[in-house]
């Protein structure tokens, strides 16, 4: 087969290739770094030719061009799997909306209840066998892809090429059209800063827990961050990655020789994830490294698969979270944050793996914009908050006044543990808030 002469064929401008879409169609942009720039461009130039055109995306990086007109909700709707702070900024203007999902679902969400009319994103240049690769994201785009009327690949040789399991590859024969873009660098994601003295008191209280051997879970923010850093500079050996987002603390972990994964029941000896975003250390790292693996999230995501990882160490961050010991790791009352995602899954299954842990972190109290400073234990959660993890599967809780375990706990006990890692200043409001509530018992303590 003539791969280059097929290639050929199918390869046209943007201009051109963004001409099939018609009002009323759902358009997917693929995934976080994925996302398209040439097609997003010429699609929003066709803005006044068309209505009600529904486009899917998630982990924004930056913002597209069809939202940036100010009557661009006229035209076009953007719907995300996961909010980063670009959709909330869409959200914000009236033409955005959050998907809710557990991540690990959504692969099966395409196949069985989705439809694509169109599908267009970034990929890396073909190779001589006429696949493209994924590069960043395998997630969900295989199986988007597959129920795709129309794909048109948008190449760019700045896209990093990630080794993988099926579906992270598509072939020049199942393209419709290719559009060779401006190569632009890959849009990094920073690190969040210095880590404060209240990442590193979670972080100190966190890495102790883990043992050698250990495969790890990050979720992103500055508390993973610091933790991930603080691993990189500590004694542990031989740890193993399998994790949805990979972020630049790994590479920090590899480059400090500590990820074997000689001990991974599963894919033995890879960094597995789901996608990754970051600085360009981490792109270069990557980029044909056999030392990492990306897969579909309805893998790196699946509790049966997390079960079979012995000493899984799982680590996300929340908002915040009620006496009962619900987990809000996504939004802000009726104000949308980010997403369920795979804080769920990782949550239920660290705990189904032998030996491992899910540690939620958080600070013990918040700084509004007008200088109040609030607990992140309240006695429930704020009306139109999300629960993304039910009292029912929370293990370990963090802050930097200390960790407690709810596992087999009452509501009297869960109520008095998680007073005991509130900031101090909160605590003889939250024991009054728990008496009535019924979920105080007085005790020695």
């Amino acid at each position: 087969m003539d791969y280059q002469a097929m290639y050929q064929q199918k390869l046209t401008t943007a201009e051109e290739a963004v001409k099939v879409v018609k009002s009323g169609d759902w358009v997917d942009y693929g995934w976080c770094t994925n996302h398209p720039i040439a097609l997003d461009k010429a699609l929003a130039a066709r803005k006044d030719e068309l209505r009600d055109v529904k486009v899917r995306g998630g982990v924004t990086m930056w913002m597209p061009e069809i939202a940036k007109a100010e009557d661009a909700g006229e035209h076009f709707t953007w719907n995300s799997w996961h909010c980063s702070g670009i959709d909330r900024k869409i959200m914000t203007k009236g033409m955005g909306f959050f998907s809710p999902m557990r991540y690990s679902e959504l692969p099966r969400f395409y196949r069985e209840n989705l439809s694509v009319d169109v599908a267009m994103l970034q990929v890396t240049p073909m190779d001589s066998h006429g696949n493209f690769s994924f590069a960043l994201a395998a997630s969900h785009l295989a199986d988007m892809l597959e129920k795709a009327k129309v794909i048109i690949l948008e190449v760019n040789k700045n896209m990093p090429w990630v080794y993988g399991l099926t579906g992270c590859e598509i072939n020049i024969k199942d393209v419709d059209y290719v559009v060779e873009g401006d190569n632009p660098e890959v849009a990094q994601l920073g690190g969040g800063g210095e880590p404060t003295a209240v990442d590193k008191a979670v972080a100190e209280l966190i890495v102790p827990q883990i043992p050698n051997g250990a495969c790890l879970q990050l979720g992103i923010g500055g508390m993973p961050n610091t933790i991930g850093a603080m691993i990189a500079q500590s004694d542990l050996k031989d740890l193993g990655v399998h994790t949805e987002m990979y972020v630049d603390g790994f590479v920090d972990m590899a480059m400090a020789g500590k990820l074997t994964g000689k001990n991974k029941a599963l894919d033995k000896g890879r960094q597995v994830y789901a996608f990754a975003a970051g600085s360009k250390k981490l792109y270069d790292y990557v980029d044909r490294n056999p030392d990492v693996m990306a897969a579909p999230v309805d893998y790196t995501n699946d509790v049966r698969v997390l079960a079979q990882l012995d000493n899984f160490i799982s680590i996300n961050n929340a908002i915040d979270l009620d006496l009962f010991g619900q987990v809000n790791a996504e939004s802000a009352g009726l104000k949308h944050i980010s997403g369920t995602g795979g804080q769920l899954d990782f949550v239920m299954g660290a705990y189904l793996s032998k030996g491992g842990k899910s540690f939620i972190c958080l600070s013990s109290t918040v700084t509004g914009k007008d200088g109040t400073v609030k607990s992140r234990i309240v006695p429930t959660l704020t009306p139109g908050s999300i629960c993304t993890d039910p009292r029912s599967c929370v293990h370990y809780i963090v802050t930097e006044y200390g960790m407690v375990n709810l596992k087999g706990l009452s509501t009297w006990e869960r109520a008095e543990a998680l007073i005991s890692i509130a900031h101090p200043d909160f605590r003889e409001q939250l024991i009054q808030d728990a008496e009535k509530m019924h979920i105080w018992r007085r005790s020695n303590k």
